[in-house]
């Protein structure tokens, strides 16, 4: 059986206290959902919803913050925001060629990323920022609850946000909340095409399918919903930081 990916049409602009169940779910109505489906979503409208948009004009930078700004040239405000969204700064640096620099930062949740994924793209106003959700794994529960009841189907939800990698240029869908679905897929004890034994392989399913729905997402599409059909998996209670690598195993 192959696998289908199909953006879902139809989500409007979310706004703060938006019922997000109801809406996607009115979506994926129109196209149907089977046993096994996975939906996956970029997680703006998540935040969107949950009120997790600030605006600079109420950001007050601390010197701290002032300090880094002058450094990278970026907007004190905006500076501001990421490291009250940071548990701490791995690095940051400013190319010549660029106009402004990057903050390497580990979020509150644990992952590591650019400006600790505050976000000034889709916002939907200006002179705002976008964070992520508090507890993207909770959003993503809620939200396969509640269609799983609507649906009468086992599904599993994955948020996603955009991440750059270490060592490879562009950028990538991640996992950053899972609803049932594992984060990886321990195949240690099965064996390859050739019978023989595998001990470490343990793919990255979520991120796997996260990064699978940015082939059919684009910046400017207003799809952030896809469905996922065809994949063989078992339902899990998995968190997005179950893919986090423990510090102690990190070598660089």
């Amino acid at each position: 059986m192959g696998l289908e990916l199909t953006p879902v049409l139809g989500i409007p602009d979310i706004r703060p206290g938006d019922d997000l169940a109801a809406i996607i779910g009115d979506a994926l109505a129109k196209i149907g959902l089977m046993e096994g489906d996975i939906i996956t979503s970029a997680h703006k409208i998540f935040s969107k919803a949950e009120g997790q948009v600030v605006a600079l004009a109420a950001v007050t930078p601390s010197k701290e913050a002032q300090r880094y700004a002058a450094e990278l040239n970026k907007d004190p405000r905006k500076v501001e925001v990421i490291l009250r969204e940071s548990a701490r700064v791995v690095k940051t640096f400013r190319h010549a060629h660029q106009n402004e620099g990057v903050m390497i930062c580990q979020h509150r949740l644990g992952f590591v990323s650019a400006n600790a994924a505050v976000d000034e793209s889709n916002t939907g106003t200006d002179e705002t920022v976008i964070l992520l959700p508090k507890d993207p794994d909770a959003s993503a529960r809620k939200l396969r609850d509640a269609l799983q009841a609507r649906f009468g189907v086992r599904l599993g939800v994955v948020i996603t946000d955009t991440f750059g990698r270490p060592w490879r240029l562009g950028q990538v869908n991640v996992a950053i909340g899972l609803g049932g679905v594992p984060a990886t897929v321990h195949e240690g004890g099965n064996t390859d095409a050739y019978g023989r034994p595998l001990a470490v392989t343990e793919p990255a399913f979520a991120d796997e399918i996260a990064t699978a729905s940015g082939l059919v997402v684009a910046k400017a599409g207003r799809t952030p919903v896809v469905r996922f059909r065809g994949l063989n998996w078992q339902s899990s209670t998995d968190k997005a930081a179950d893919i986090l690598r423990p510090s102690k195993e990190n070598v660089f």
